[in-house]
Parts: C-alpha cells; sequence; structure tokens
C-alpha cells in the first residue's frame, strides 16, 4: 500500500506571514493538530503543530498587557524544512520514518508541492483496517515452522473448515528462532472447531490457548 492511498489531501495551510493568532483559530476551527506552512507557490516552507504554538504562548507570559505575543508571523516559530513524503512511498516504510524521528505528522509533497498529509492518526487507523479488528471475529496465533509454503499449508485448514480469513501477520517467534508466529483474524466468534483442526495437523495453537474456557 502506498501514502497517496491513504493520505488527506484536503489540508489546512497557512504561510509564513500569518500569525500565531490565525493559527490557533485555525486549529480550533478544524480539529487538528498540524498545520503546514507554505508559500505562495504551494511549496512547503514549514510545519507548526500545537506544540510550538503552546510553547510560543506559555501562560505565564499571556496577559492583557501582551497582546503581541499573539500577532508573531509564524515563520518566528515553524520547523523549517521539516521531514516530508512523497505519494508514492510505502505505508510501512513511511510508518518507520514516523517511529525514528518521532513525529506526529508528515507533510506529502510532489515535484516540489504540498498535495497532502498523513498524521499518527492515519497511520493507526489503517493499521486497525489492515488487521481486521474493526470487523467481528476472532483471533487465533499459531507457531509455525519458518519454511517456505508453511502459510499455504495452514491456509489449507481453514479453506476445508470454510472459514473466512480476515487478516494475517507474520512475525518472528521471540522463543524459538527457526519458528515464526502466525496471527490471523477469522470471520466467526466461536473458533473451538476451527483450532481443533490447526492442532490435527501437528501446529501449536498458542492463543486461544485454553479453548472453551475464555472465549
Amino acid at each position: 500500500m502506498i501514502v497517496e492511498e491513504i493520505m488527506n489531501t484536503s489540508v489546512p495551510t497557512l504561510t509564513p506571514t500569518h500569525t500565531i493568532n490565525d493559527a490557533l483559530l485555525l486549529l480550533k476551527e478544524k480539529k487538528i493538530r498540524h498545520l503546514p506552512i507554505i508559500n505562495n507557490h504551494r511549496e512547503l516552507v514549514g510545519v507548526v503543530t500545537d506544540r510550538d504554538l503552546k510553547g510560543a504562548t506559555p501562560s505565564s507570559l499571556i496577559n492583557s498587557q501582551t497582546p503581541e505575543i499573539f500577532e508573531r508571523p509564524l515563520e518566528e516559530i515553524m520547523t523549517k524544512n521539516p521531514i516530508t513524503g512523497h505519494p508514492l512511498d510505502f505505508v510501512e516504510e513511511t510508518a518507520n520514518i514516523f517511529y525514528e524521528y518521532r513525529i506526529g505528522c508528515l507533510p506529502i509533497v510532489s515535484k516540489g508541492k504540498l498535495v497532502g498529509m498523513i498524521t499518527e492518526s492515519d497511520l493507526l487507523y489503517k493499521f486497525i483496517e489492515l488487521t481486521g479488528v474493526h470487523q467481528p471475529g476472532s483471533q487465533i496465533e499459531v507457531r509455525v515452522p519458518n519454511k517456505p509454503g508453511v502459510l499455504f499449508e495452514v491456509s489449507k485448514v481453514f479453506y476445508e473448515e470454510k472459514v473466512n480469513v480476515l487478516s494475517v501477520l507474520v512475525y518472528p517467534d521471540k522463543v524459538h528462532s527457526d519458528y515464526k508466529v502466525l496471527v490471523l483474524r477469522v470471520k466467526t466468534m466461536n473458533p473451538l472447531k476451527l483450532i481443533e483442526a490447526v492442532r490435527a495437523e501437528g501446529y501449536e495453537v498458542l492463543w486461544p490457548n485454553h479453548p472453551g474456557k475464555d472465549i
């Protein structure tokens, strides 16, 4: 999946000459926390966040004698030359950028112009969609040998039991390095029969590990 498929293209923006007050009003109106700052050619020149605005307007400095605080231009507080992404970047690589740089938003730029934005919330929702947890169903974790074709072998069990698989995640087994763990979200609220079928094929079901007691 690429960034273009999940990015928000209707992004509120301001320019460097807009004021802190302009940004505060826009964030409140749109219920957002990040604002790309662009020039007259729609080229990205900075980013302002709610944290930047809070830092520029500390409560200890705000009183009736200091209204000029809110009239400061955004170019004085914005993050210049921010990290950016491209519409054709892969979503998983973009998620790694968020983690590595501890950022809350990523402006998306193409041919020098701002074309969109993605946030931590966008990535989190996409993860929810990919894992299928927004749909009714059950989760099963199966330990399998780390060898070619094992996913096909396990999936045959689900096919034979006529159970629809909503999503599949694969991650390394922390206990046994030569094994992996399959996390399968299936479209059934009672996976007991399916679990028995998986075990009958010789696979270890890690979760649910006490069928019939806690399901």
